[in-house]
């Protein structure tokens, strides 16, 4: 069929049109960034840069498609997140336009990529949490800015599901990192800047790396495979609610680094970590509860950090020259 991926230049957006792509399908793939700083250039796409921020460019870019997958925000870590509120709010006008033009060019399916940054911070403050369901996101009460974005879009994309009979689904996405995605320049998030700041420790020899906030944070990381192949699978779903596409391993930032450094075959007694409490560090303990994914798709996400982390590594040391 015909499908439209929008933030098709970004991480995830990359990676969902090429397989879509070798799945057979004729993908038109949008981003605002030119061509040349995408992350993945997929042969045998359309690739377009214009902005669906626009009311004429929805309109124009959905024009005989049978389905939308929006993935299109401005957004990044969690270092980006805090100090950009207002960009990311933004975004809502991209999903806005899309759902106007979804209901005009009579659009069969409509994807939104929303966050576990929905959820409510009173469920996340503490190390002794529970796994996150989903209806854990009322009372509201989500990231400030960038998690209300998501929130609110969830609910264009109900209402306009109500309304106008399009058929929507909300995919919550639970720290997707893997190869062929930001490391470095302040939107990267946890993962790559792992990997990136221990590959600079080895090249400098200066084995000293800074962790924001105490370490102990909790966190459920999903490699990136896993989040396409949920996405896909929600789709071609009949389930029209949002759903956690996330890994339920949880583990903390100080594991993660422990984890990634054994995994790559690096000493662990080398390194020294300092941190930084007062840099932004999210919430306390996140991770995705799957008894609502497992039963709807039979599936749940099942790649192990230390499997999911050694690839990301490789690829990332290899841009690195390392």
């Amino acid at each position: 069929m015909k499908i439209l991926v929008t933030g098709a230049g970004g991480f995830i957006g990359g990676h969902l049109t090429k397989q879509l792509a070798a799945l057979g399908h004729e993908v038109i793939a949008v981003d605002m960034k030119p061509t040349k700083d995408w992350y993945q250039l997929v042969g045998k796409v359309a690739n377009h840069t214009a902005d669906l921020s626009l009311l004429e460019n929805a309109y124009l870019y959905s024009k005989g498609v049978s389905q939308i997958y929006n993935l299109a925000a401005d957004m990044g870590g969690m270092g980006f997140i805090e100090n950009n509120k207002a960009k990311c709010m933004e975004s809502v006008l991209i999903n806005t336009h899309l759902l106007q033009a979804a209901r005009r060019n009579g659009v069969e399916k409509f994807f939104f990529a929303s966050s576990a940054c929905v959820y409510a911070s009173f469920h996340q403050d503490t190390l002794d949490i529970s796994p996150l369901k989903e209806s854990d996101a009322y009372p509201a009460d989500p990231e400030d800015g960038y998690g209300w974005e998501k929130l609110f879009s969830e609910r264009m994309c109900r209402h306009f599901q109500e309304d106008f009979g399009i058929q929507t689904r909300v995919a919550r996405y639970h720290n997707v990192y893997g190869p062929k995605g930001t490391y470095a320049g302040g939107r990267e998030k946890v993962p790559a800047a792992a990997c990136r700041k221990i590959i600079e420790a080895v090249k400098t020899g200066n084995y000293e790396i800074n962790i924001w906030g105490d370490g102990q944070q909790l966190r459920s990381f999903t490699y990136i495979t896993d989040c396409i192949e949920g996405t896909i699978k929600l789709m071609n779903s009949d389930y029209a609610l949002p759903l956690n596409i996330g890994s339920s391993e949880m583990i903390s930032i100080n594991e993660l680094y422990k984890a990634t450094i054994e995994v790559v075959g690096l000493p662990y007694e080398k390194f020294k970590f300092t941190y930084d409490l007062k840099a932004p560090q999210g919430v306390r303990g996140r991770s995705s509860e799957n008894s609502e994914c497992r039963k709807v798709l039979s599936w749940e996400p099942n790649i192990e950090f230390k499997v999911g982390i050694k690839e990301t590594f490789d690829w990332i040391a290899k841009e690195l020259n390392y």
